[in-house]
């Protein structure tokens, strides 16, 4: 397992930090999600900052007098985020000039003792000059960049690579029998799940040293089968666990996916599927993992209030169709027990292999059901399937022009072999291959004769014209 770099964007509102993430990850579209803590929300994204410079940037949000920064100092959400990172960009606003929250801000950040770049954002033109003011904010010489209309920033990147550390190769942790990750957000129920867990079964949990950084792995027994829990968030023993202060971070959660065979998504049952949540899921269904989600507080909740959950669970979680869906109380361990079942059997679907002739046998099936639509005037024609892969079951398609088949009929075709080879809780990863055409490349030699009759066909033709 690699370990990158974390660069850090923090400051103010409205100073361009969003404009700024979206530049140096190349995207328009970041990683959002309600990250307790941050006024608004807190993205991710993993870059190549020079050639074969890797590091992750995360957006920390906006921060503001609203969330008590000046009076208790930075709050701990945030603290974890900026004590991960080994960069920090403190970005402030070349128009706006040096502000009180700046100044408060810049206080907080110097008490971190890290490696600190002033980000003078808005500064068109480049002008030295008119920076001057922010040298009283003590953080050295500012970086004048404007992140909108991409200038300045070689010189942000050229000033960040050596201050990054080295990529290192992180040893993971052995992983014994089915490692289960449990991810959610904040205040879920995730810590009180895993402790339910542990201590429901009588396990011995081992909390193994690490950083903040890290993931823990826990390893136990159940009913003779090999379990191994990753918990991102930090084993706690009971008397110690205090959701509100339950950290959660999108680095731990990737590096918990890459690791683990089924995952556990903990949903609250009052608050339903959030941005944050679906964030998490894309994040899960991009890597392939079996799921299962888990409804926690489901004990809290009328008759009525249930059956709209259900209802609204249907809709938001439709394109993770694949994934049982359990409703518990972790607090209370009803329905706990019952996760370990589906949790087994999941692990034995997304690692099994399949007969290259029962995959045929449902690609045909699948193309009586339903052949592909036409794209550019031309029909997709897949003549046959094999599976390459397993962590996800990996299938590849092989026919004639199949590279433009619309996503529709791919989600048709998943969704079928899904159902007819009795798969649970975990989805197909789907590739293709185009036949190669036999006579491609090569050319026709006409003989003696044929050029005779070509040559009369096309004074043929001209005189039509």
């Amino acid at each position: 397992m690699v370990s990158y770099p974390i660069i850090s964007l923090v400051g103010r509102p409205n100073v361009g930090k969003s404009t700024l993430f979206n530049r140096l990850s190349k995207s328009r579209q970041a990683l959002v999600s309600d990250f307790e803590g941050l006024t608004r929300d807190r993205q991710y994204a993993s870059i190549e900052l020079d050639d074969n410079i890797y590091c992750s940037i995360v957006d920390t949000g906006g921060l503001t007098n609203e969330n008590s920064l000046i009076d208790s100092g930075i709050q701990g959400q945030v603290l974890n985020a900026l004590n991960e990172s080994d960069v920090i960009y403190f970005i402030v606003s070349n128009k706006d000039g040096v502000t009180s929250l700046d100044l408060d801000i810049a206080s907080q950040l110097r008490r971190l003792k890290k490696n600190i770049i002033l980000v003078c954002n808005k500064a068109e033109g480049l002008n030295k000059s008119s920076s001057s003011e922010f040298y009283e904010l003590g953080l050295g010489d500012p970086c004048l960049i404007s992140a909108e209309h991409n200038q300045g920033i070689p010189d942000l990147i050229e000033i960040t690579i050596p201050l990054l550390p080295e990529i290192i190769e992180v040893e993971s942790p052995e992983v014994i029998g089915i490692a289960v990750a449990v991810l959610g957000r904040p205040n879920v129920g995730k810590s009180t799940l895993i402790n339910r867990i542990l201590g429901e079964e009588r396990v011995l949990a081992i909390d193994l040293p690490g950083t903040t950084r890290d993931t823990i792995f826990i390893p136990f027994e159940r009913e003779g089968q090999q379990y191994t829990l990753i918990d991102t968030a930090g084993i706690r023993r009971k008397r110690s666990v205090d959701e509100k202060v339950e950290k959660f971070s999108i680095i731990k959660a990737i590096d918990a996916l890459e690791d683990s065979h089924v995952v556990i998504l903990v949903l609250d049952a009052h608050e339903g599927v959030t941005e944050q949540d679906a964030t998490l899921l894309g994040m899960i269904e991009d890597k392939g993992r079996a799921l299962l989600i888990v409804i926690n507080k489901w004990d809290g909740l009328d008759d009525y209030q249930k059956s709209e959950v259900k209802r609204k669970l249907d809709v938001k979680l439709s394109f993770v169709n694949y994934a049982s869906v359990h409703y518990i109380s972790a607090l209370h361990g009803s329905g706990v027990g019952k996760l370990f079942k589906p949790i087994k059997k999941s692990f034995e679907h997304a690692g099994q292999r399949f007969p290259t002739s029962l995959l045929n046998k449902i690609l045909e099936k699948a193309n009586d059901a339903h052949q592909p639509p036409p794209v550019a005037g031309r029909r997709p024609r897949l003549k046959f399937v094999n599976q390459t892969d397993v962590f996800p079951p990996t299938l590849i398609f092989h026919g004639n022009h199949v590279t433009n088949i619309p996503n529709s009929y791919e989600r048709f075709l998943k969704n079928f072999f899904i159902k007819s080879l009795k798969i649970s809780n975990t989805p197909i990863k789907i590739e293709y291959k185009a036949g190669d055409n036999p006579f491609k490349d090569r050319k026709n030699t006409l003989s003696v004769r044929q050029v005779q009759k070509k040559r009369r066909l096309m004074k043929f033709v001209k005189k039509k014209k």
